[in-house]
Order: C-alpha cells, then sequence, then structure tokens
C-alpha cells in the first residue's frame, strides 16, 4: 500500500510530526516488498537483525510508547530478560499480521496524537535505566522520539534488504511507486 506524506500545512505542528513518522514507517515497509517470510527472516550479517523483526521491533515500540502517554499499560511487556524477543518473529507470526498491527498501531498513534488537547502535556516514566533519566517526557518528545527510533531501523533496514538481494531504497521506491 502506497502511502504519500502530505507536505506540512502551515502551523500544523502534530501533522508535520506525523508525517515524518509516517514517511519512515514508509522506509520499513517497502524494505519487505515481494519477499517470502523465509528472506523476512534472514539475519545476512554478523547481526541479529531480521526485517521481520525489525518490523515487530517498530510496531511493538510505537505501541508502548503511546501506551505509556495514554497511561496504560504497553500490550506487550518486555524487560532485560525478553527484550530480544521484540527484534524476532515467534512462531506463528507473520510480515502480514505484523504489517497489520503496525498499521491498526499507526492509526492509533494518529487518532491519539491529533486529539491531546497539547502536545506540550507530559507523562510520567517507569524507573528503568532506559527510559530518560528526567522521569516525564512531552508528546512532543514522545513524536520525535518515534520519528527518531522508526528512522533508524529504517536505515538498518535498507542495509538488511540490500544485503539479501541488492535492491536499493530508490528501486524498492519505484516499485512501491508502479505497484
Amino acid at each position: 500500500m502506497v502511502k504519500h506524506v502530505a507536505a506540512e500545512t502551515q502551523g500544523d505542528e502534530r501533522g508535520a510530526l506525523l508525517a515524518f513518522i509516517e514517511e519512515q514507517r514508509g522506509g520499513i515497509r517497502r524494505a519487505l516488498l515481494g519477499l517470502t517470510e523465509e528472506q523476512a527472516r534472514t539475519r545476512p550479517s554478523a547481526s541479529e537483525l531480521s526485517l521481520g523483526g525489525l518490523l515487530k521491533h517498530v510496531a511493538e515500540v510505537e505501541q508502548s510508547w503511546i501506551a505509556r502517554a495514554k497511561q496504560e499499560p504497553p500490550a506487550v511487556h518486555r524487560d532485560q530478560s525478553n527484550w530480544h524477543e521484540c527484534f524476532q518473529l515467534a512462531d506463528g507470526e507473520t510480515v502480514e499480521g505484523q504489517l497489520a498491527y503496525w498499521e491498526q498501531v499507526a492509526a492509533e498513534t494518529e487518532k491519539f496524537i491529533r486529539s491531546a488537547p497539547s502536545l506540550d502535556e507530559t507523562f510520567p516514566l517507569p524507573p528503568d535505566p532506559w527510559f530518560p533519566p528526567e522521569g516525564r517526557v512531552s508528546l512532543r518528545w514522545v513524536c520525535l522520539h518515534l520519528i527518531r527510533e522508526t528512522a533508524r531501523h529504517a536505515g538498518h533496514a535498507d542495509i538488511i534488504r540490500e544485503s539479501l538481494d541488492g535492491r536499493t531504497a530508490f528501486e524498492l521506491v519505484a516499485q512501491e511507486q508502479a505497484g
């Protein structure tokens, strides 16, 4: 599915942030175009990363941040004992299923961010060492963090895809636009 990022509407900070998040999501989705389940699970380098694992990770992380912002528990509890599992498709999990889940997460992200009274609203974080030490972050910070997190993994996805079959991001954009 081709999703186009709209140009910024003057003064629509929420729209601009959400558009940047969506643009980075597109990079990861495109990296999966035309691959088999086996290829999506392949780890073509010394890294433990696969495209299917990255997909699962970014969907899970986005969901967890929005849940925390809503002051709800994340759908999946992760800690030091099971963090690695969010980078692996488990038995029964598929790329198609993870893409559908991420689409639901993305819709919830947009709905929540657009409906919040202000991006300046803050919420508390658990006292875990991997969270910012301030203990609170704003909705604006969450959007910027999701851009950073997703962009980082979109770059990983580009490298993994090119390692699998030589296809570059530019070729995948053209394939997506043609398809």
